[in-house]
């Protein structure tokens, strides 16, 4: 069976659904704290995807292997990771920050090369990244400054997050074979989930928190469309992918996001922006050049 269909379906969706989180998080950030924000979110999510999984008998392997699977990822892929995103953002702008997740795939083809031998970093794949992460600079040039001296310790999160994340990754890649995509992500959400309320009761003040209607969104499209459609179409491509090709969907989402800001928001869109995106896209095409070649080769029609 010919899978292909269905990775550049999941592939674009994923691109097209992570290019607007950083907006939706932004939105539950005006009335929640980021800690109970992003517990909140796990909370529904992990709920949402123990109900499906009940329901369509998928087993839950829970030997010690297993186990210790589950916590690998909700500490390196959700937990720590998320908290610092949420907390990062409060302090720079989307735009910012977009810039600076693209370490992601700098640090999962790093990884990648020392834990994954049998996927090669060639040099198309290097001058992909290369070319992906000066697009997405070109493109939020203007939006990068500093607004205060906490922002420096904003940045820093989300670089941390972004090369944990990238360790998760690769942990899944080589774990994840095992089980099934929602119980690759149903035990470590809800073990992060109680880890970040934990957090945030312990840490945060809960008093001014306003479950309104837009932080009620909020959560509800992080945990199901910003999470389980996302996290286990992801999960399942990395099944069928290299992750380093995987992890550039990292550039495209701030591709998405600044179209969208230009649809909802009636934002200007420049021809900086153009010439990022045209970075982009030519780094895509570069790093996946052996793998289009190989397509194309065999739709060339054969002669007797």
């Amino acid at each position: 069976m010919n899978d292909r269909p269905k990775i550049i379906f999941l592939y674009a969706l994923i691109c097209l659904i992570w290019g607007t989180t950083w907006l939706v998080i932004k939105i539950g950030l005006e009335t929640m704290p980021p800690l109970f924000s992003a517990g909140c979110r796990f909370t529904l999510a992990s709920a949402v995807l123990y109900a499906y999984v009940k329901m369509a008998k998928i087993p839950i392997p829970f030997d010690a292997r297993m186990k210790k699977f589950y916590v690998t990822v909700a500490f390196y892929s959700f937990s720590v990771p998320f908290a610092l995103v949420y907390w990062g953002e409060q302090h720079i702008s989307s735009g910012l920050t977009a810039v600076l997740f693209g370490i992601y795939p700098f640090s999962v083809a790093l990884f990648s090369y020392i834990f994954l031998p049998s996927e090669k970093l060639n040099p198309s794949k290097i001058a992909g990244i290369v070319l992906g992460f000066l697009g997405v600079f070109i493109i939020f040039a203007n939006d990068i400054h500093m607004n205060d001296t906490k922002a420096a310790w904003g940045m820093a999160a989300v670089v941390a997050s972004a090369v944990m994340q990238a360790y998760s990754v690769i942990v899944i890649k080589k774990e994840a074979h095992l089980v099934s995509p929602f119980v690759t992500l149903l035990m470590p959400t809800a073990l992060s989930s109680v880890a970040l309320l934990a957090s945030s009761l312990a840490l945060e003040n809960l008093s001014a928190v306003s479950f309104t209607p837009a932080a009620v969104f909020s959560i509800s499209y992080l945990a199901i469309i910003g999470s389980i459609v996302t996290f286990v179409s992801y999960f399942w491509l990395l099944k069928h992918m290299e992750a380093v090709i995987l992890a550039l969907s990292a550039f495209i989402t701030p591709i998405i996001a600044v179209v969208v800001g230009v649809l909802l928001n009636h934002e200007s869109f420049s021809s900086q922006m153009a010439a990022g995106a045209a970075c982009v896209l030519s780094g895509i095409i570069i790093a996946n050049a052996a793998e289009l070649r190989r397509v194309l080769s065999n739709s060339k029609p054969r002669h007797p």
